[in-house]
């Protein structure tokens, strides 16, 4: 059955998925792999016997694929259980190891992922001192910013790679070097940005550097973490002597498997992949902006991740927004999938300035390699018949009308 949208876009019969920031499809090629992982020989890739071993070659392959992605060493990748684990582990890890050399200061950034300002939150609950610096208007980190916060005692500077609601693209090679100028180590969180944009740790600098398999088309519940030759943060996880004893418990070969084939293809598929949601992305902002009133756009429009749209539409609410979305067959979000039940505005709008009676009538579309030009016309022609129709409805949006047209956010046409 097919509905239709002012007479014209008609509901394909499958849904749209416009959420590939949240997660990804898991790609034909990954899953070929894992089958073949749990279907063949069964052995502990730690065992001393022949499919051990080729538990472990399984292992090997996965890891020089990941490295080879990142422009890194095998020796120097690290699975984990997924992304908030690498975090967690580069944070408190790096905290523990150089308190030992008298150095209890931190600093990340205001808009950082919860797996970042929550294991920054548990340290300071133990004695260590962090700086949360503020974000630009248009969604940027500062680098003057960061100089002015180093102390002789910071430990560890952590700053995302690309922000996973707004989209914006950091500064890290340029933070990265300004911290190893004062010997100090840094870690980016690059869910969002690995396997989306080009990632090249030599390039970039970095010391540590997280990421996860679900966000490129591979399997949910592993991830990896990047540490440079020599950087040693300590364990989060004790046991065997895993991952060079660095990270306990037997491996999820199939999960290791099928992340490293689908960070392969996306990285050797990189270039079209990037152009080809750059053009979905443009188009849905461009002509959201121009026939919506009052609709904005949330984050600078460069560097901005190629597939990331986050609009506000003043007047509304994001879960109303959601709702009449998904009735009309469209996935979307009101930011991350990770803090999705919380009723409050997001902490990444509020950090940029956003209003907070405008922060809760935002939405972020995601594009990924799969979607297409149609469902990003058939998204735009949904918005534009269900924003004026709730707005008519809308107490708050006659009320809000002259703050939201007073409101200004670079973007906005």
């Amino acid at each position: 059955m097919q509905a239709t949208v002012n007479g014209s876009a008609s509901l394909p019969e499958r849904v749209i998925y416009l959420d590939n920031a949240a997660t990804t499809p898991c790609i034909p090629e990954a899953l070929a792999v894992m089958v073949e992982a749990l279907s063949g020989p069964c052995g502990n890739p730690s065992s001393h016997y022949s499919i051990g071993y080729e538990a472990k070659a399984v292992l090997d392959a996965a890891r020089a694929q990941v490295a080879a992605a990142l422009n890194a060493q095998p020796g120097e990748i690290f699975f984990t259980g997924g992304g908030s684990e690498a975090d967690n582990w580069a944070i408190k890890g790096a905290a523990f190891t150089r308190s030992r050399q008298g150095k209890r200061h931190l600093i990340t950034s205001a808009f950082e992922h919860h797996a970042v300002l929550h294991s920054m939150r548990s340290l300071e609950r133990m004695g260590f001192e962090v700086t949360y610096l503020p974000v630009s208007p248009e969604g940027f980190v500062r680098v003057e910013d960061v100089a002015a916060a180093i102390r002789p005692d910071t430990a560890l500077i952590s700053i995302m790679m690309a922000n996973n609601e707004i989209g914006t693209i950091q500064p890290i090679r340029e933070i990265a070097a300004l911290a190893r100028e004062h010997g100090i180590w840094m870690h980016t969180d690059a869910v969002q940005a690995v396997g989306s944009i080009p990632v090249d740790v030599k390039e970039l600098g970095v010391d540590m550097l997280s990421l996860s398999g679900h966000k490129f088309g591979g399997p949910k519940g592993v991830g990896a973490l990047y540490c440079r030759k020599g950087i040693w943060p300590q364990n989060l996880i004790d046991g065997g002597g895993q991952e060079s004893r660095r990270r306990g418990g037997t491996e999820n070969v199939a999960g290791i498997a099928g992340m490293g084939k689908a960070l392969e293809l996306a990285v050797k598929d990189l270039e079209h992949r990037m152009t080809h949601e750059q053009q979905l992305r443009d188009y849905v902002i461009d002509r959201v902006l121009k026939s919506i009133p009052d609709a904005r756009l949330n984050g600078a429009r460069a560097p901005r991740l190629p597939g990331n749209v986050n609009l506000s539409f003043p007047g509304l609410e994001g879960e109303t927004i959601l709702l009449d979305l998904d009735m009309h067959g469209i996935c979307a979000s009101t930011g991350s999938a990770c803090n999705s039940d919380s009723l409050d505005p997001s902490h990444v709008l509020l950090s940029i300035g956003v209003p907070e009676e405008i922060g809760h009538g935002s939405m972020r579309f995601s594009f990924g390699p799969q979607n297409t030009m149609e469902e990003a016309e058939y998204l735009c022609s949904v918005l534009e018949e269900i924003i004026p129709r709730r707005r008519a409805m809308s107490c708050m949006w006659l009320q809000s009308e002259n703050k939201a047209r007073s409101f200004s956010l670079k973007g906005e046409n």
